[in-house]
């Protein structure tokens, strides 16, 4: 029978003992969230959308497959643990440019799997003929969350290379290298804010909770009925809809008006925080009514910004 802890109890354990990170697995990151979006792409009213992202994860585990992205020094990885930073700041101005090349496979993976329509075609067309300099502004823009200098149609194509690069990088990353950070909710590989959080199941991480980057997918440990991007641990409620899935709740925060989805492993073993939060659009309608916003987008969902905003 599976122990369920309160969260007196949780704030009590040794968290020594905890698991604080858990790497990406390198070899199934992409595919298991490609499978999960197909598997739920018919029950959401984005369902043409969302297998269209299944077939970019597809070609991003692909991608990946044949990737060998230049790691970080034993020096960075010094200076960072010293000051306290991300390993691989997705921000830095030395982003590697191997991205570029990325992204242009996955256009032309996506474009073979057979599901662009001429608008889509303009869009991927539109990015390959991009200069490098306008590719990098963009893809500064989106780690920075600057979205009215985004066309949202083409984020979520430059993030998917950002995602299989620094994927890449942080799933050959030490663990025990990766320092503690003091901003809330970034991750400390790549200092990108969390898509989602899960509550896994199974061996060393049994019953705890994980909130999943959106850029590089490192987890990392997050004590439960805590928020995930402020870290209060006052006013924090969950939020489902009548008749829908147990499995994925909305966790607010009143201290900071924000929310952030949850899954329980338990519940549905197969959720993926990326690809559940993607598919669960009718939840965010709700929160949004309730004067919650999101702590941070979907990467493969670029909120559109009014022309007066």
């Amino acid at each position: 029978m599976q122990r369920i802890l309160d969260p007196g109890q949780i704030e009590s354990l040794d968290h020594t003992a905890i698991p604080r990170l858990r790497m990406p697995e390198r070899t199934a990151i992409f595919s298991t969230r490609a499978a999960r979006l197909r598997q739920l792409a018919d029950a959401s009213p984005i369902g043409g959308y969302i297998r269209l992202m299944a077939a970019l994860a597809d070609a991003q585990q692909q991608t990946l497959a044949q990737l060998s992205a230049p790691l970080p020094s034993a020096e960075s990885i010094a200076l960072a643990q010293h000051h306290s930073m991300p390993i691989v700041p997705a921000t830095a101005s030395e982003r590697d440019l191997l991205w570029r090349d990325v992204l242009h496979r996955l256009l032309d993976r996506v474009e073979s799997a057979g599901l662009v329509t001429p608008m889509l075609a303009r869009v991927l067309d539109g990015l390959r003929m991009k200069s490098s300099d306008e590719l990098d502004a963009l893809a500064d823009a989106i780690v920075a969350l600057r979205f009215n200098e985004v066309e949202p149609a083409t984020a979520p194509f430059v993030m998917a290379a950002l995602q299989v690069v620094w994927t890449d990088i942080a799933s050959h990353i030490d663990p025990r290298a990766v320092p503690y950070l003091d901003t809330p909710g970034a991750c400390p590989v790549c200092g990108t804010a969390p898509v989602a959080s899960i509550v896994r199941v199974g061996g060393q991480f049994q019953g705890y909770r994980y909130v999943q980057c959106g850029l590089c997918s490192t987890e990392t440990h997050v004590v439960r009925v805590k928020c995930t991007n402020c870290d209060s641990t006052k006013g924090i409620a969950y939020h489902g809809i009548d008749g829908g899935s147990e499995a994925l709740k909305a966790e607010s925060c009143d201290e900071c008006r924000t929310y952030r989805k949850i899954g329980y492993q338990d519940k549905d073993f197969d959720f993926e925080p990326l690809a559940d939060d993607l598919a669960s659009l009718t939840l965010d309608l709700l929160m949004n009514e309730a004067g919650y916003r999101r702590s941070s987008p979907n990467p493969l969902l670029w909120p559109e910004v009014s022309s007066d905003g």
